[in-house]
């Protein structure tokens, strides 16, 4: 009788452990027609691009919300909602305080505006005037006069004698700093706005009209003590008797974005505790120059696998570990919103099991689909090689590095294993024509799948133990036409105003040259850099091995280091 109840018992374990383990394989992942409806929502017209901090980003943000909560998701972000905010850029306005007084009068508004990034605060002194405040072998304005403690007017550009040589705003501004001005104020018609000139440095700063100019330099003009100074060939300082007090009172006035989060608990109380996050990016480049930018493969094709895996997972009852579906905003503008997940996560970090991140999942080819990775966990390969036995059709390119500048290395660089899943780069890759009729839907649908089984895998067993994975070894001669590598990526929060970066990518050059996220780069080698693809040629114009030197900001504080470049891997 006890033998045959414990033949019986055995028989139910047998029977219940082959339902759990049917039960996890029979999610039913999402088909191709619903991805390709997917990203068709996310790139029509209303969503003009889904650049963050824009009404088209904001209408995305919002039917992801939308869709999560439909899926019955809990909302994993603010107060109780599925958005997650956070601040995009550090926007500007000006005070009621800011002023030039000179004499015992105001210098009208219109003639003159502070630099976002200017110091805040009063500085007064006499006035100097000092030519294009340039300093070159064949022209130096600053070793022409003392300007400590002066309010110094420069004109913008630099002398035709320096011919088509380009010295930007923010070469002025240090200048004037390491050689102890009180101010500086540049002298062009167009006043800029606070956050076109957004980059700091620590000192008092603005921008002058040529009347504004002229109000300060009496007895002389702008123009007449240009035209000398051309003529001269040579700097000419010229002192003032004018004491001026200049005051930049500038206030904050952020713009935000968000990411949208959907938490899906755990179904097993001992593994609930613990959570894997599923993560995509959702944004894209806007509209750019009267042309949307789309952005169908990048990266509606990930959102879309994401969201179907939520709706999937919800419908199938839950896993025993908790499920954290997250879309991450202004990824294309420097990770910025897995930046500020992983710095305040829906769930804490360190009962994150993984984190998997779709980004441009959608054009794949040959049943190609590279997974990088694998090597930050110690289970995770063998997770990957049994996902990808399970979805036929699939030809698994799995990659141990997770080095690669997406939303996975966020996570990565905080200490949790991570896997990424990508089809490729093609033609189309941040151009216009970056449309949800090129995808390939059937290929995005065994993404999921792979996705899917990964998931299931990451449930059986303890949690993978984190690896820090050794950076490749990259070559310092280039072959093949592969460029020079810097290792960078732009936020895009000072456009035109130096190029402030938004990560590095770890064990690379910028790294090891000392390199953080939010440095805002402001040469490379001689050539200033205003935007990120004026850095992107400045690497490119160079060869891997080269020796660059490059200036940057920090804190309001310029520095000076060296990086050594490296062979591109892409």
């Amino acid at each position: 009788m006890i033998r045959r109840r414990a033949a019986i018992l055995v028989a139910l374990a047998l029977l219940l452990t082959s339902s759990v383990a049917s039960a996890r394989s029979s999610v039913a992942t999402p088909t191709a027609a619903e991805l390709q409806s997917a990203v068709e929502t996310l790139t029509a017209t209303e969503m003009n691009g889904r650049r963050t901090g824009t009404p088209g980003g904001d209408r995305a943000a919002a039917k992801l919300a939308a869709w999560l909560s439909d899926a019955g998701l809990r909302p994993g972000g603010d107060n109780g909602t599925f958005l997650q905010s956070f601040v995009l850029s550090a926007g500007r306005k000006l005070g009621p305080a800011s002023a030039i007084e000179l004499g015992g009068r105001h210098l009208a508004s219109v003639d003159w505006m502070p630099h976002g990034g200017s110091r805040r605060g009063e500085a007064r002194g006499s006035v100097l005037f000092l030519g294009y405040g340039v300093s070159e072998p064949e022209w130096d304005d600053w070793s022409a006069a003392d300007a400590r403690d002066k309010i110094v007017v420069v004109l913008d550009g630099a002398p035709p004698r320096l011919g088509d040589r380009r010295v930007s705003r923010l070469d002025k501004l240090i200048l004037a700093r390491r050689h102890g001005a009180a101010a500086l104020l540049i002298v062009n018609d167009a006043l800029p706005t606070l956050d076109a000139t957004a980059a700091p440095v620590d000192i008092v700063s603005g921008t002058l009209t040529t009347s504004g100019a002229d109000a300060l330099l009496a007895p002389r003009t702008a123009a007449e003590l240009t035209r000398e100074l051309n003529q001269a060939g040579a700097p000419r300082p010229v002192a003032l008797p004018a004491v001026v007090s200049v005051r930049a009172d500038i206030g904050s006035a952020d713009v935000r974005g968000a990411n949208v989060i959907g938490i899906l608990p755990g179904t097993d109380p001992a593994l609930a505790g613990d959570a894997i996050v599923l993560g995509a990016h959702y944004d894209h480049l806007g509209q750019q120059g009267g042309d949307v930018y789309h952005g169908a493969d990048d990266n509606a094709s990930g959102t879309a696998v994401v969201v179907g895996l939520a709706r999937a997972f919800a419908a199938a009852g839950g896993t025993p570990r908790t499920l954290v579906f997250a879309l991450f905003g202004a990824e294309e503008i420097g990770l910025v919103g897995s930046g500020h997940y992983v710095r305040q996560p829906a769930w804490p970090l360190g009962r994150t099991v993984a984190m998997l991140n779709f980004d441009m999942v959608g054009r794949m080819r040959d049943g190609k689909l590279t997974i990088g990775g694998a090597d930050t966990g110690d289970r995770l390969r063998r997770i990957v090689n049994d996902a990808l036995a399970q979805v036929p059709g699939v030809v698994g390119d799995i990659r141990g590095t997770p080095f690669s500048p997406s939303d996975h290395s966020r996570f990565y660089s905080a200490g949790t294993p991570v896997l990424f899943f990508h089809t490729g780069l093609h033609p189309d890759y941040h151009r216009a024509t970056d449309t949800a009729d090129k995808l390939n839907a059937d290929g995005m649908a065994r993404v999921a799948a792979v996705g899917a089984r990964v998931v299931e895998g990451l449930h059986d067993g303890a949690r993978p133990a984190f690896v820090r994975v050794t950076p490749p070894a990259r070559s310092r001669r280039g072959r093949n036409g592969d460029g020079p590598w810097l290792g960078v990526g732009g936020d895009g929060r000072t456009p035109g105003d130096g190029v402030r970066l938004g990560h590095i990518i770890p064990g690379s050059a910028a790294e090891r040259a000392g390199l953080r996220d939010g440095d805002v780069l402001v040469r490379v080698g001689d050539a200033p850099v205003n935007t990120f693809e004026e850095l992107r040629n400045a690497i490119r114009a160079r060869q891997p091995g080269d020796v660059v030197r490059l200036v940057y900001l920090r804190d309001g504080r310029d520095h000076v280091t060296s990086a050594t470049l490296e062979r591109s891997q892409e």
